[in-house]
């Protein structure tokens, strides 16, 4: 490791094998295996059926974390407390086999406390990087709402470039690498609201709502019948099978028509009238990445418009801002969604000429 000099210095050679050194530590990495999409869609289904063992009724919600994962992009759960939002990131790293950090945001939470620090080692005489939270498979970025804009900003770096910079040394953060970061929509006392920068880091915003009492009970017989409060899960796959996974979306068709759909979709926000600033290119590329994974999802190598239409409320409604003489009002970006999905011309479906 670099002694007090180098530390504010380049990096150095050795700087560059320890940085090696933490990107094979901290989870199960290695080369993505290649699987085909019919494959990667059955491994997909395994997935969610092994975190439905914990989490009970929110199959749908589940699904798009899932998809935006296999997007390698950032999910946030909005939603009430209690609704199993911590369950459900710990479940999906068990299910995916990646290695799981928790982080809990607080007032006086430090960047340094995310990304990790410099200690000096009296015994050895030099500077030791001890990692922090963000090197791991995924992150769950608990009450993300809760800590300064200062820590919140530690994370864009961490979430865009897969990189932390610590002292002028760059550490790259190994893949796959995901954050699910929770908030809750009704407490505003004590919390500070991501900027409009940071939530268009997230590919998706996702909610899982009340269940049904049906839903609600079955929570209740599981936990008793199991006689523990720890749910056992199987892993389905690991690292390099998500790596895999990934690879498998990446093959998943989109037709020029469907990518014109999303641009429209995405332009239709900012020309709203109801809205002050709508989705940026990030937002159509969003849509477009999200759909090839819910595809494969669904079992096709091929995005056709229905895709787009399950995924654009959960892409885009956290990337609009509506007027300010109508923040008391009902008007939301999930309304404006859902206004220019009927209004935009939805392209001919790609069903018949795919369809083997």
């Amino acid at each position: 490791m670099s002694d007090a000099r180098g530390r504010f210095g380049p990096p150095s050679s050795d700087d560059g094998e320890d940085a090696a050194e933490l990107r094979a530590d901290h989870g199960p990495v290695g080369e993505a295996r290649g699987v085909s999409v019919t494959e990667a869609s059955r491994v997909a289904g395994q997935v969610l059926d092994e975190v439905e063992k914990a989490i009970v009724g929110k199959r749908e919600a589940l699904r798009l974390v899932l998809a935006a994962v296999l997007a390698k992009g950032h999910v946030l759960l909005e939603d009430f407390p209690g609704l199993g939002k911590t369950l459900a990131a710990r479940s999906l790293a068990r299910a995916l086999g990646i290695s799981f950090t928790r982080a809990q945001f607080t007032p006086d939470l430090l960047p340094a406390d995310l990304t990790g620090s410099f200690l000096y080692n009296q015994r050895e005489g030099t500077f030791e990087f001890r990692r922090g939270p963000l090197f791991t498979g995924l992150l769950l970025a608990d009450e993300i709402n809760r800590t300064p804009p200062k820590t919140q900003s530690a994370l864009l770096e961490a979430m865009q470039e897969r990189q932390v910079t610590v002292e002028g040394e760059t550490f790259p953060l190994a893949e796959p690498f995901h954050v699910l970061a929770t908030a809750n929509p009704v407490e505003y006392e004590g919390t500070y609201p991501l900027p409009e920068a940071q939530l268009d880091r997230f590919l998706l915003r996702v909610s899982f709502g009340y269940p049904t009492s049906n839903e609600e009970y079955d929570v209740l017989a599981r936990r008793l019948e199991r006689q523990q409060e720890e749910v056992e899960l199987d892993a389905v796959t690991d690292a390099p099978g998500l790596l895999g996974l990934q690879a498998a979306v990446e093959t998943v068709r989109v037709d020029e028509s469907v990518g014109r759909y999303c641009v429209d979709l995405a332009v239709a926000t900012r020309e709203h009238h109801e809205v002050l600033t709508g989705a940026s290119p990030r937002g159509s590329l969003g849509l477009v990445l999200t759909a090839r994974a819910f595809a494969l999802l669904r079992g096709r190598d091929y995005v056709i418009p229905e895709d787009v239409k399950a995924v654009a409320r959960s892409v885009l409604a956290h990337r609009i801002t509506v007027r300010p003489e109508l923040w008391m009002t009902d008007v939301t970006g999930a309304r404006v969604v859902d206004d220019v999905l009927g209004r935009v011309p939805t392209p001919a479906t790609l069903e018949a000429t795919h369809r083997p």
